[in-house]
């Protein structure tokens, strides 16, 4: 999916990726994809990896709910996209620190049929050379199903090592119990499946669950908020090291936010606390530097907000090769 993204770089105090950190995190082996499907940064004493589960196509109404279709029309048009569906991407998180391996969000996993081209974290994270046996812990930022599916693949079920602690707020267990669906704008088979693959995550690693409230540190410098907005128990991750600082955004950003952040996303479960929250980060980004990876900005998503007027602008990082 093209970039909506300025060239503009801001300065970046990231310090450059060394051959060795390349070595470490399983980069130098040759890949047989010819699009790269896993960049690789080095924040403070913090090893991080960014890996594309893939993609798969939505209908572009699903991304503006608010708004006249002529606008979004526009903005279609202004970013070269296609006018009735475009590619979602789909990026998780590893981080190696310390003696931990955390996976952030597992993406959607191979089982939904009409996806071809998601559910390739799990042979991905083996490529890079990060064992499925070796993570520690998990964090969910919130259960849908593009974010827990991958979690119930029979491989990863086989081979996650069995005191795996996976972290999710109380707010999001409660949710799906019994989910409300009635401020969404979803295809109409979308709800079912969501429901369904939230109800078989939680039966299969009930057990395992870490449950948060509001705010948890799963390591040191590592710590996931509740935010609210996209579900209600949805949450981001926050790692912070050597004065450096990156947040997991999870959902809580889609690439027209940047543009127009009071543009609703169709699956928002609250669409106006989605609004506020999305800001809220927005400003909080723009004004301590950090990096900013989420889940569906176009692969690797690392970059920067700026503030530009009542918008935003998204500022990548130049990849270091």
């Amino acid at each position: 999916m093209n970039q909506m993204i300025s060239n503009t770089q801001l300065e970046t105090k990231r310090k450059p990726i060394s051959r060795d950190t390349h070595t470490d995190m399983g980069i130098v082996n040759a890949s047989q994809e010819l699009v790269p499907s896993r960049y690789a940064l080095r924040l403070g004493e913090m090893d991080v990896l960014v890996i594309s589960d893939g993609v798969l196509p939505l209908p572009t109404s699903t991304m503006a709910t608010n708004v006249a279709p002529a606008d979004l029309a526009i903005w279609l048009d202004d970013n070269f996209l296609p006018q009735e569906a475009y590619d979602w991407p789909l990026n998780v998180m590893v981080v190696r620190t310390g003696d931990q391996t955390i996976l952030i969000d597992a993406g959607l996993g191979a089982q939904f049929s009409g996806f071809p081209r998601a559910g390739q974290f799990p042979q991905r994270l083996e490529a890079a050379g990060i064992a499925l046996e070796s993570v520690t812990d998990v964090i969910i930022t919130h259960m849908h199903m593009d974010h827990v599916g991958g979690l119930l693949v029979d491989e990863m079920k086989k081979r996650l090592r069995p005191d795996v602690r996976i972290h999710v707020s109380r707010t999001e267990v409660e949710f799906w119990t019994s989910p409300d669906f009635s401020n969404t704008v979803m295809p109409k088979p979308v709800p079912g499946v969501l429901r369904t693959t939230a109800t078989s995550f939680y039966n299969e690693y009930r057990d395992r669950l870490q449950i948060f409230e509001d705010k948890y540190e799963v390591a040191p410098g590592v710590v996931v908020r509740l935010t609210g907005g996209h579900t209600p128990g949805h949450s981001v991750v926050d790692l912070t090291s050597d004065g450096e600082r990156l947040t997991f955004a999870g959902d809580a950003m889609f690439p027209v936010g940047f543009d127009h952040p009071e543009w609703q996303n169709g699956f928002e479960h609250d669409p106006e606390e989605s609004t506020r929250v999305r800001i809220g980060l927005f400003q909080e980004l723009a004004e301590n530097g950090g990096l900013l990876v989420a889940a569906h900005l176009p692969f690797p998503s690392v970059g920067r907000v700026a503030v530009d007027g009542d918008a935003f602008r998204w500022v990548p990082i130049f990849w270091d090769y």
